[in-house]
């Protein structure tokens, strides 16, 4: 990856929101290449723009976006529905990229969150030039951060 970011960052960007914003805990797995999520997971994606193009993804296993969902809403996890578990990670989403976004060069925009329930299962991806992975694990599921370079001027 061309622009400034690194494993660190991310783990910072990821612990500043779930840590306290939720009071829970996601360790970095030492093998991204082991994440791996089943069909019925959670994506949240956010594209950017200016100088530097690209896409961040937020991938939830279903059980930790539902506890995430329940944590945020200050509900119990069995009144959470599908509908509130994608609003949720959209947010997720948003705070997560929002940090990583000062770590990128200026002019930078960010679009809305989009959310979705995927049909099929995710495995992990190895790191390229172009993109940066970093994975963590929940007792209730794990969670995946790619970070997508496009273009860089």
């Amino acid at each position: 990856m061309r622009a400034q970011i690194d494993e660190q960052c991310v783990i910072k960007a990821n612990s500043q929101f779930w840590e306290q914003m939720l009071a829970m805990t996601l360790d970095p797995m030492v093998a991204p290449s082991k994440f791996c999520v089943a069909a019925g997971h959670v994506l949240g994606s956010v594209n950017m723009g200016g100088v530097w193009k690209g896409r961040i993804e937020v991938r939830l296993a279903e059980g930790l976006a539902y506890q995430a969902t329940a944590a945020m809403m200050m509900q119990p996890l069995e009144t959470v529905a599908e509908a509130d578990a994608l609003d949720a990670t959209k947010e997720i989403a948003n705070m997560i990229v929002g940090t990583i976004k000062s770590s990128l060069p200026r002019p930078c925009t960010m679009t809305v969150p989009e959310s979705a329930v995927e049909a099929e299962g995710f495995s992990g991806l190895a790191q390229t030039e172009d993109s940066l992975v970093v994975a963590f694990h929940h007792e209730s599921g794990d969670l995946m951060v790619r970070i997508w370079e496009q273009e860089c001027s």
